[in-house]
């Protein structure tokens, strides 16, 4: 199998690198390729990258993911997360390939009371998840074959996420106040990364993944708040001597009280039961997963 990676250095994107190359031929490339660069959000790049590759699955692991200033630059944030994918999608059926790519919690609408399944109503409430709503919808029309996989909280040790934004701010500071009232599923990169590996694999041929295209949840197991996230994130790094013992105390504040540009759902947590259920794929509860993120940062 030849897999087109766009992306190379984002969180998921460099796990993908690793993960992927089970399967075969990988070829990762985002700006900086010298031979092919690609940019999402130059469309003709991007159909290029396809007709050079003739990839048999195209991952896209690129998106734009500054949620806040999305808010700011919402005609790049559409450009890059509701039309680009569109554009690969469409490059992926003329070419006969698949294609997969990473959607997002943001698109509901976060007044749920428990975890959002694939069939429940969508409704974003900043500019970045009506961007990647737009992009799982650009996807569908076309009607290429895809596996749109909606994640969560993603964090590991490489790049900007709250797991090392945590690591450094608990090193510099006294204490830190931590938002208690929005709830999610920390999800590990390398883990989604191994998932998405796993489902391509037992995916098997293009026929199944026809078969199989569609929206599928993929997120570590459990929910916790930002604040139930850090504590565990404090606890667990002191142990594996990540932190000092007398690291900065914590304490839990409302949303209100972290005013941000854009709105985040109070409740994400999705639910996991079709992939299980179409794949036997099930990931980890997020606190194994973090555990296993840390040990290895540990011994790094």
């Amino acid at each position: 199998m030849k897999i087109l990676l766009i992306g190379r250095e984002g969180q998921i994107a460099w796990e993908l690198q690793r993960s992927l190359a089970c399967l075969g031929d990988v070829v990762a490339l985002d700006r900086r390729s010298p031979a092919l660069p690609v940019d999402l959000a130059d469309p003709d790049s991007l159909r290029k990258a396809a007709n050079t590759v003739q990839p048999q699955v195209i991952v896209n692991a690129g998106a734009y993911t500054a949620v806040d200033l999305a808010e700011q630059e919402e005609t790049l944030a559409f450009q890059i997360n509701g039309t680009a994918p569109g554009v690969l999608a469409e490059a992926a059926r003329t070419i006969g390939a698949a294609l997969v790519h990473y959607s997002t919690d943001y698109v509901f609408p976060g007044d749920g009371l428990s975890p959002y399944t694939e069939d429940d109503l969508t409704g974003p409430s900043s500019v970045y998840g009506r961007s990647k709503l737009q992009g799982e919808l650009a996807i569908a029309q076309t009607g290429c074959a895809h596996l749109i996989l909606r994640t969560a909280w993603v964090y590991g040790g490489r790049g900007q996420n709250f797991l090392l934004t945590m690591l450094r701010l608990m090193r510099e500071r006294d204490s830190l106040q931590i938002v208690d009232d929005q709830r999610g599923s920390p999800s590990w990169s390398r883990m989604l990364a191994e998932s998405t590996a796993l489902l391509l694999a037992r995916c098997g041929n293009y026929e199944r993944l026809v078969e199989a295209s569609g929206i599928y949840h993929l997120t570590c197991g459990g929910e916790t708040s930002w604040y139930g996230f850090a504590q565990a994130i404090r606890a667990e790094a002191i142990a594996r001597g990540l932190l000092p013992p007398d690291c900065a105390r914590l304490e839990p504040i409302p949303s209100s009280a972290y005013p941000r540009p854009a709105r985040r759902p109070s409740y994400s947590a999705l639910s996991n039961q079709k992939l299980a259920q179409a794949f036997d794929i099930r990931l980890p509860n997020w606190e194994n997963a973090l555990q296993l993120c840390l040990s290895d940062m540990a011994t790094a």
